[in-house]
């Protein structure tokens, strides 16, 4: 008889499950370009999350504005999945708190995360996110809501394993252009593309400090973005190679065309998925003890493996048996 056990009640008990996000963070500015982006996602499924940008979205002296417009956006009929966050201004901006006293109010239960920019320190990101748990309880909301930090400043750098383990963190961005332009001529400007991004021993510090801090902490590691928009094989190479040379599970992206060849870099090996579900569903049918699957025995260290790529099979678009999305994914949106 099966198990009615899901995996994440038995795989991680007493413990914080590792975040399961999908594999691309698209960025948009303005009004036009946060509903064409909607209307993407609807069609793609939640395969990719929008971040809605008041940052550098809005106009000078307009950020009551855009803000208000951002949280519309979030409420609004377009948001099918509840995959749409915000980035607010860092915290040296006079109007962060005011976008956050806008945004949680408008839309604060419909929000999926809040990201903070250009953070100096851990204290600086914990200062940020004390006052968004203050404006949620003053809303009457539950203060659990996910933040998302940007590391692109040198003391972000320095304490980027404090900010991950600060209370609410999520995931760990790597904002590369701010971060190469913090040096002051010292990085080349083609630090900012590739191969040099990849290449430049500086760079290459920043990347794997970043990621070592996020997944040492239980955190998602999220890359940069390429500045390339129009060649995909360009595109799904440095997805490829976040993904494959620096432990990168998320990236981000600028322009629609990005979207879909970062999916595809970011997906499993197919018979790494195909494994993984013949392991689980063995392994709940048998109340999750030990089993063996091709000469190899499995326990719950293993499962954890399997069932995190799983979860990542899904989050990048890989079309599942319906018997395993029922199994495992009863009641979440399909793709």
């Amino acid at each position: 008889m099966t198990s009615a056990l899901h995996p994440q009640e038995v795989l991680f008990a007493g413990e914080k499950p590792f975040p399961s996000l999908p594999a691309v963070d698209h960025y948009a500015g303005t009004e036009k370009l946060m509903t064409k982006a909607l209307a993407l996602q609807q069609e793609l499924g939640p395969v990719f999350d929008l971040t809605c940008d008041c940052e550098d979205g809005a106009p000078a002296g307009a950020e009551a504005e855009h803000a208000r417009m951002v949280a519309e956006i979030v409420n609004g009929a377009g948001n099918h999945f509840g995959r749409v966050g915000a980035r607010i201004h860092d915290i040296t901006h006079p109007h962060w708190e005011r976008d956050l006293e806008i945004l949680i109010g408008a839309a604060g239960g419909r929000l999926a995360f809040v990201t903070l920019p250009k953070a100096r320190s851990a204290a600086d990101a914990a200062a940020q996110i004390a006052a968004l748990r203050r404006i949620e309880a003053a809303n009457g909301l539950p203060g659990t809501l996910p933040v998302h930090v940007l590391v692109e400043t040198h003391g972000a750098l320095r304490e980027a394993w404090q900010i991950a383990a600060l209370d609410g963190v999520e995931s760990l961005d790597f904002g590369l252009m701010d971060f190469v332009s913090g040096h002051h001529g010292a990085i080349p400007g083609s630090a900012m593309t590739s191969p040099g991004q990849f290449e430049h021993p500086l760079i290459v510090r920043a990347k794997t400090d970043i990621a070592a801090a996020a997944l040492g902490n239980g955190v998602v590691p999220a890359h940069n973005v390429t500045t390339e928009l129009k060649d995909v094989a360009v595109i799904r190479h440095d997805a490829e190679r976040a993904r494959r040379e620096f432990g990168y599970l998320r990236m981000w992206s600028i322009h629609p065309n990005q979207i879909l060849p970062i999916l595809a870099a970011m997906q499993p090996d197919f018979s790494e998925v195909e494994a993984a579900a013949q392991i689980l569903t063995t392994a709940q049918d048998q109340d999750w003890g030990p089993i063996q699957h091709g000469g190899r025995l499995h326990d719950r260290a293993s499962y954890r493996y399997y069932w995190e790529l799983l979860q990542r099979a899904r989050h990048t678009g890989v079309q599942l048996p319906a018997e395993l999305r029922q199994r495992f994914f009863a009641g979440t949106p399909a793709h």
